[in-house]
């Protein structure tokens, strides 16, 4: 895909949306999306010197982060998405170019049917000897496996599958002497003593021969204070500073109560302490107060990076919702410096809010990329013989443009049957946000095509061209629960003429707008549409909201 950057910053009051209709096309030869354009808004400029929270704005959770000479690496996880595990390259830590997908054929993985939370989860970046890693874990697709490259951009290799690593979130960590190790949250020894008891291992890795050696070591039960029943322990890493380890990891489970915490041993194996009352936890935002004005929550799943002055950052994931714990963008990438204290890392002292603006750790290298995070609009053209890496399918590769067009037919398989619709989607990444298409399409009874916004099978948004009793019809559709039609529940339907479309969305928090126009002026279809479906609090999971052109057809 060729993205074109339309505006930044202070421009998206004046950027128009409107452009010359299309030509009318043959009747039944596919829905065709001639262009895609997303604008967010997420406040004013950012000054000079400084960065915008997050880093990567939009479900971009669980970030493992590298750095090999002056260039930093950073993989995040996808679930049953496809492509799946972006890999991203940066030269300042603010401003980063995403260079492949790790996981981008299918004979690499099979989603099969998966939900969309379950799938890739928390992958891990390393290197040595000029190899890169990553170990991440298939959950319901086949368990922990590690993949190797030569070139981080990819080719990623086919996964060598970890079969007597039980649990999820590897990590990486290789010794001064060579020696290669796993960790990773696995259950604990004999029976749970209570829900969410889980514990962190090490095992010792051959990272030539991709295999383990054996002898895994239990080094966490149930996290820094076993008497207070702690939940989730998971997503460890392992350093290496002034000859002592250090063992970090996430627990308190992935919402309000997520948090970082550290610990620390004389020998890799352990036996591993944990950092005092006054250190741990070293990040979390659990303790501030819930009614607080725009709010950053649910930090934590943290990875530490060293600079080549010595200093250390960490990025983490958090959530910004919009009201109570309701946040439809999912869990997004932010970073902050490390401060070490009485010989402990701490990324932010209790009680302190994650801010949103914060001294830039490097001088800016921004040429070549496209925003990630801030106020931007970018338009897709579909003029470039594949897909930008940002696009996405549920569970099998997106269909690919021609001819300066994005083509989707309608399937048997809808938005709503856990299979591989004709969907190309990219995350939504703004809680103030714009998505407009022109469409060209002539239904056949029971088709439909135009944008949906969709954060699993069971709970999405459309707004579509569609048609039945003979007549052609734009309607909004609303899906919230497995006990609704696939295709959603009417919110507002319309006769609409023959012709070429433009279809738009605007997301305002918890409210969608949706309109369509077949001209210069917009018709609203359907205004201040309750999108909380989209959260994960209503719709669960991991995962966050997904955006763009889809066509389906009727079952039978």
């Amino acid at each position: 895909m060729k993205s074109t950057i339309l505006a930044m910053v202070g421009a998206l009051a004046a950027a128009t949306l409107v452009s010359a209709a299309p030509a009318p096309h043959p009747a039944n030869d596919g829905a065709r999306f001639d262009w895609v354009e997303y604008q967010g808004a997420d406040g004013p400029a950012t000054p000079a010197g400084q960065y915008r929270n997050p880093i990567l704005a939009g479900f971009y959770s669980d970030p493992s982060i590298l750095r090999v000479s002056d260039d930093y690496y950073l993989v995040t996880s996808t679930f049953s998405w496809f492509p799946g595990i972006p890999v991203f390259h940066s030269r300042d830590l603010i401003h980063w170019t995403q260079i492949g997908n790790a996981i981008d054929r299918p004979d690499q993985l099979d989603f099969g049917t998966l939900p969309m939370s379950r799938g890739v989860f928390a992958p891990a970046i390393n290197y040595h000897n000029g190899r890169f890693y990553i170990v991440n874990t298939c959950v319901d697709c086949g368990g922990n496996f590690v993949i190797t490259a030569t070139n981080p951009a990819g080719p990623w290799s086919a996964p060598v599958w970890l079969k007597t690593v039980e649990g999820i979130d590897p990590s990486l960590f290789f010794d001064d002497d060579g020696r290669a190790w796993i960790v990773n949250n696995r259950a604990p020894e004999g029976t749970p003593r209570y829900s969410g008891h889980r514990a962190i291992w090490i095992e010792q890795f051959d990272p030539v021969g991709l295999r383990m050696l054996g002898n895994a070591k239990l080094v966490v039960d149930g996290g820094i204070d076993p008497a207070t029943k702690p939940v989730w322990i998971e997503g460890p890493h392992v350093y290496k500073v002034n000859g002592k380890y250090y063992l970090m990891a996430a627990e308190g489970g992935t919402s309000v109560n997520h948090s970082e915490v550290i610990l620390r041993a004389d020998n890799v194996a352990g036996p591993y302490r944990p950092a005092p009352p006054s250190i741990n936890p070293i990040l979390t935002q659990r303790d501030l107060p819930a009614g607080r004005p725009n709010p950053i929550s649910a930090a934590g799943h943290a990875d530490l990076v060293q600079l080549p002055d010595g200093r250390w950052w960490a990025v983490f994931l958090a959530t910004r919702p919009y009201a109570q714990d309701f946040y439809n963008a999912g869990r997004e990438t932010f970073l902050l410096p490390v401060t070490w204290r009485d010989g402990w890392p701490v990324i932010l002292d209790r009680g302190k809010p994650v801010p949103t603006l914060f001294k830039a750790p490097l001088p800016a290298v921004t040429a070549g990329t496209t925003p990630m995070t801030g106020s931007f609009i970018v338009r897709d053209d579909f003029t470039a013989p594949k897909l930008g890496r940002e696009w996405m399918a549920m569970r099998g590769a997106p269909v690919q443009p021609a001819g300066g067009a994005l083509t989707l037919t309608p399937g048997r398989d809808g938005l709503g049957d856990f299979g591989r619709p004709a969907f190309v989607a990219r995350r939504q990444q703004h809680a103030e946000a714009t998505v407009t298409t022109a469409l060209r399409f002539s239904p056949r009874e029971g088709e439909m095509a135009g944008l949906a916004t969709l954060q699993n099978d069971d709970y999405f948004l459309t707004i579509a061209l569609t048609r039945h009793d003979g007549s052609t019809f734009v309607r909004v559709a609303r899906r919230a629960g497995k006990q609704e039609p696939r295709d959603g529940v009417t919110i507002a339907e319309r006769p609409i003429a023959a012709g070429p479309v433009r279809l738009r969305i605007a997301a305002h928090g918890g409210r969608y707008d949706f309109a369509v126009s077949q001209g210069k002026a917009w018709t609203t279809v359907a205004a201040g549409v309750d999108a909380t479906n989209l959260s994960t609090a209503t719709a669960g999971g991991f995962v966050g909201t997904m955006i763009g052109p889809f066509a389906q057809g009727p079952r039978s």
